[in-house]
């Protein structure tokens, strides 16, 4: 099975314009990701490849626009850049070695606070190397400093991955685990998957595949069923289940059929445990308990997509925290990458399962929330406890 996007390492190339970002990544890469030109700005947006880099596994390599760009388009580009950022594993720096600039040290600077591991590529070694001043403040920002030629370097590619490994995250050595570490081979599983208006036709949707292959891998006896038929599924079985998984839209109805005795959790809270911090998301749903009239909850959605009818994220669960609250509250929504620059106005943030996107950004965004004091939390844990079952839903964690 094919590695999704939002578990990969996201690599994110960075560095002013023409400093040669372009042609490192083309190289690393062994194609043309990106135009590569003289003229300064040739990349104006985020270009991904996903691929397998050799020996890290699965990467989604990202190339950026010059964090130098100053005109009114420019400053665009560059919060997008910088928005690459907030999803990036790694930072790795392209710098021309010859001439470094402010807007470098000020990248640095945030790369620093963000505590992001960082690889420095000094390019252009070809025409010139870089004084001994300059590479000292360099290297007070990280030891990991590579140099290269992308004109003429061959191997570029091996220096990278070989300077990569010795700074890869501690969460991409040893693999974060769905749900492993609670249950073991020939336990059962039973994975309720509706088929709703959201499911894509023919096929499931990310969480749900990601939690069966894993079940597999591991040798669970894993139990597909509809809500529809999980009673009579219940009953043929011969043993009570380890666990059942449900979609969190249907957390009542299953909650209601799921004797007391056996574990129930939904997918996305098994993925507010694996891409968040499951015990900030818990501790965050304790606000909806205080909310007032006119207070303004922000929804985000990792994944766009056009809203259908009962989507879960605009009408299911605002309208379920109304029902919860009894308050007159109002709700935002930001979808994709997008994220508010001032989120001060926000009573809570309630953000989706994060199937589409990696770790990084949902730890960059909890801790933006934790600086400015606003409660977090996510779609299936909010569901459960709008429906008073979230300390059973939480349970099979403790």
């Amino acid at each position: 099975m094919n590695t999704t996007k939002g578990n990969r390492l996201h690599i994110g190339f960075f560095g002013k314009r023409n400093a040669g970002k372009s042609s490192v990544v083309n190289k690393i890469i062994g194609q043309e990701l990106s135009i590569v030109s003289n003229t300064p700005g040739t990349t104006t947006d985020v270009n991904q490849k996903s691929m397998e880099l050799l020996p890290v596994g699965p990467v989604v390599l990202m190339d950026t626009a010059g964090i130098d760009d100053t005109d009114e388009i420019g400053r665009l580009r560059v919060q997008k850049t910088y928005k690459a950022l907030e999803r990036s594993d790694v930072a790795a720096i392209v710098l021309d070695n010859r001439a470094l600039c402010a807007a470098d040290f000020e990248f640095l600077d945030k790369v620093k606070e963000k505590n992001i591991p960082l690889l420095v590529i000094l390019n252009k070694t070809d025409a010139g190397m870089i004084n001994e001043d300059d590479f000292e403040k360099i290297s007070s920002f990280t030891d990991c400093i590579i140099k290269v030629s992308a004109l003429n370097d061959d191997d570029i590619a091996a220096k990278f991955t070989n300077a990569l490994i010795k700074i890869l995250p501690e969460d991409f050595i040893k693999e974060r685990p769905i749900l492993a570490d609670i249950v073991k081979p020939l336990d059962t599983v039973v994975l309720v998957i509706p088929i709703d208006k959201e499911a894509p036709k023919g096929r499931l949707i990310l969480p749900q595949v990601n939690v069966l292959r894993e079940l597999l891998d591991i040798g669970v006896i894993s139990v597909v069923s509809r809500e529809k038929e999980l009673k009579q599924t219940l009953d043929k079985l011969k043993e009570p289940p380890k666990l059942v998984i449900t979609d969190s839209q249907s957390f009542k109805t299953v909650s209601e059929i799921v004797p007391d005795d056996i574990s129930l959790t939904s997918f996305s809270i098994l993925f507010a445990r694996l891409k968040g911090d499951l015990k900030v998301f818990i501790k965050g749903a304790e606000k909806l308990d205080t909310l007032q009239d006119g207070d303004k909850i922000l929804i985000l959605e990792s994944c766009t997509h056009h809203p259908v009818e009962d989507d879960i994220g605009r009408v299911k669960i605002p309208n379920l925290v109304k029902k919860y609250t009894g308050k007159h509250v109002e709700f935002e929504h930001y979808s994709g990458h997008d994220f508010p620059d001032l989120i001060d106005k926000y009573s809570l943030i309630i953000h989706c399962g994060a199937c589409m996107t990696n770790r990084r950004e949902i730890l960059n965004r909890i801790n933006i929330a934790f600086k400015n004091n606003i409660p977090i939390t996510n779609y299936g844990i909010t569901i459960a406890k709008c429906l008073g079952i979230l300390n059973r839903a939480v349970k099979p964690f403790e």
